[in-house]
């Protein structure tokens, strides 16, 4: 089945690319993996690259569209208008936000704690965990996403994605800390990590193609949890892990975007603007076939 055919006619008259980004964990799999790349219009481009490089892509318009931060939607939410129904979210554990400490939560909420240099909503997320929940002002410090070299002189270091997964299958003296279920544990709501982005010049110059390209990935993601088989093996084939884990992961992540996870996001955004992590409060502004829609929560 073709899912663009063409696209819009402007685009079909100058041939204008449309760039995609693409996260490059496998967090976003089940909304990728069945896309039908061979059939989509030719002038579509797809952008692999880790959650920061997307945000800075997607805020000066190198991208147009595609999965972000939940953190640089709230950043720069005035050029954006989010899809429904697509997200990375998890109501409890999620499996590859994960903080490694050396003593417990209220024993480290002051000392120094090194965050990945790929992250943005994980990195706010465990900020307003440590200031707001346990009265903490840690001294943070960035590093590449390497855990045995970030924990030489720190009390936690906090990793994301498949960095996160893999360090947490090595043998290691750490607490490990799942971000994901200590939010759920201390607020009861659901954490979106990523969010379905596009900027809001690309969605009125191309309007038919973001409708199509809306449909194509809500298929994909249909597909990918109703038919997991083929993407467990390729995450044992490029990552490791056996069947049973990744089986567990893609089920424990929630791709939707509804009012349950809308409601999670805007608290974190309250919490984020309480602390001084976001200058301004922030709408969450939907993309729809006719208009955008303002989630109220």
């Amino acid at each position: 089945m073709n899912f663009i055919e063409g696209g819009d006619n402007q685009m079909q008259q100058s041939n204008e690319k449309i760039r995609i980004g693409r996260i490059d964990y496998t967090n976003v799999w089940p909304i990728f993996f069945y896309l039908p790349y061979d059939q989509l219009d030719p002038r579509l481009e797809f952008v692999r690259q880790v959650p920061t490089q997307l945000n800075r892509a997607m805020a000066s318009g190198e991208i147009d569209m595609g999965p972000i931060s939940a953190f640089a939607y709230a950043a720069a939410y005035p050029d954006y208008l989010l899809y429904p129904d697509l997200s990375v979210s998890a109501l409890g554990k999620v499996n590859s936000i994960l903080l490694f400490h050396k003593k417990p939560l209220e024993e480290i909420a002051n000392g120094r704690i090194k965050l990945p240099t790929t992250s943005a909503t994980s990195v706010n997320l465990l900020k307003i965990i440590l200031q707001k929940f346990y009265g903490g002002s840690p001294d943070y410090a960035y590093e590449e996403p390497d855990l045995e070299k970030m924990m030489r002189d720190a009390d936690g270091a906090l990793l994301i994605g498949d960095d996160a997964i893999r360090a947490s299958w090595k043998p290691h003296p750490y607490l490990v800390t799942d971000l994901g279920e200590k939010w759920y544990e201390l607020t009861g709501l659901w954490m979106s990590f990523a969010v379905w982005a596009i900027r809001k010049d690309t969605a009125r110059r191309y309007p038919e193609t973001v409708s199509l390209l809306f449909d194509a990935f809500l298929r994909s993601k249909e597909q990918g949890m109703r038919e997991p088989e083929a993407m467990v093996r390729e995450a044992q084939s490029a990552i490791g892990g056996t069947e049973e884990y990744w089986s567990n992961y893609f089920r424990q992540l929630t791709y939707d975007f509804g009012p349950d996870q809308w409601k999670g996001l805007t608290t974190y955004y309250k919490y984020a603007k309480e602390l001084g992590l976001l200058e301004q409060e922030v709408s969450v502004e939907l993309w729809t076939d006719k208009t955008a829609a303002q989630v109220n929560e």
